[in-house]
């Protein structure tokens, strides 16, 4: 497959090509470049859509990175009597490619931030707050490293800590971590970009979880995520943290309390916040847990933002990495499921939720406390 760079992209006359996305829909929700068609790579070959373009135009092909449309074979059948390329850099390089001047940046960084504080701030900071008081989640003299992976979710995150330390209803001290577990360098500078737009001064370590994890063919999702809050854990100690902050929402609760119950045979919930069971002092904290991924998805929308899902080096078609051990079509699943029933059941996000909050353990069989396992018929 030949490649076209993003400058030579953007002179052509737009009559001239079709632009096609071959991510699956769990990459293509975080963003697409403007104008282009979704055909997921593995539906190509039998795709109407494909079929229907006409022979004169080009088509221009791309992924997350430029890896998997560069590895397209333009010489198969389905394909032929078009001229066909693959964008260089894909997604990514789309994203990087949209960095303006520095003046263009300052003014993103301002943007971002007073759509926090007057149009998204019943959204965004209220339930932010809310969550940090309820579950008490900052406290005096706390310092707390803000992990950051390069998404929407933890990037906002990051925002909401910096507005809510101007309030100065407690003193506690900030540190915004980024690991990087072997990134492609497209990735990283991303990450990289996207922090200095918004105005979150990042520091970042190297560690080599990707390619420990390369080779492993039994959840590698689920050890990658393990081992990296572990990183996150000793850096974060050592810099003289007492917590680590994840980017986790409301939704995502919600997603783990179903797919436990349909997935693990198991009632139980994403906690707002953990002791570390491995680093003695540390906590974990999930300040996002009332929030609603819909309301970071428009907030992202409207300050123009683009973040990475999943800046896995092996696959293109990696969705967020999960500690539960669920597959990327698995949460997605579950989002669709929900989706569904909550058109009959406008409350169904909120009981999910509160079903935790209201466990009656007199009709429960069997329930485990500190992994001991205790019987309803124990004291029948």
């Amino acid at each position: 497959m030949k490649e076209i760079t993003y400058d030579e992209f953007i002179k052509l006359n737009k009559k001239s090509y079709t632009l096609i996305d071959i991510r699956d829909e769990g990459l293509t929700a975080y963003g697409m470049i403007p104008g282009a068609l979704n055909i997921y790579i593995e539906d190509l070959e039998k795709s109407e859509e494909l079929s229907s373009i006409p022979k004169e135009k080009k088509l221009i092909f791309y992924c997350e990175i430029g890896r998997r449309s560069a590895e397209i074979d333009d010489t198969e059948g389905y394909l032929e009597g078009w001229d066909c390329y693959s964008l260089e850099g894909g997604y990514v390089g789309y994203v990087r490619s949209e960095m303006k001047s520095e003046a263009d940046i300052e003014e993103k960084r301002k943007k971002a931030e007073e759509s926090i504080q007057k149009k998204f701030h019943k959204q965004l900071f209220t339930p932010f707050a809310k969550a940090c008081k309820t579950y008490r989640l900052i406290e005096e003299g706390d310092r707390i490293a803000v992990c950051i992976s390069g998404g929407k979710d933890s990037m906002l995150m990051a925002k909401l800590f910096q507005e809510i330390q101007k309030h100065r209803q407690c003193n506690f001290e900030l540190t915004f971590l980024v690991m990087d577990p072997g990134y492609n360098p497209d990735n990283r500078a991303l990450i990289e970009s996207n922090a200095r737009a918004l105005g979150i001064p990042v520091t970042i370590f190297d560690s080599n979880i990707f390619d420990s994890v390369d080779n492993i063919e039994k959840s590698p999702c689920y050890i990658c995520a393990r081992m990296r809050r572990g990183y996150l854990y000793s850096r974060a100690k050592e810099l003289g943290c007492n917590k680590i902050a994840l980017g986790h929402h409301y939704d995502d609760v919600i997603e783990t309390i179903l797919m436990g119950m349909i997935h693990g045979a198991q009632i139980q919930t994403m906690m707002p916040k953990l002791h570390s069971t491995n680093f003695e002092g540390m906590e974990l904290i999930r300040p996002l847990y009332l929030v609603r991924e819909a309301d970071i998805c428009a907030w992202r929308d409207y300050n123009n933002l683009h973040f990475l899902q999943c800046a896995c080096h092996f696959t293109d078609t990696c969705t967020t990495c999960h500690e539960d051990g669920t597959t990327s079509s698995k949460r997605l699943e579950t989002k669709k499921l929900i989706a569904e029933l909550k058109k009959n059941n406008p409350f169904v996000e909120s009981n999910i939720f509160r079903s935790v909050e209201n466990v009656n353990l007199d009709t429960v069989i069997e329930y485990k406390k500190d992994g001991v396992r205790h019987n309803f018929l124990d004291e029948y």
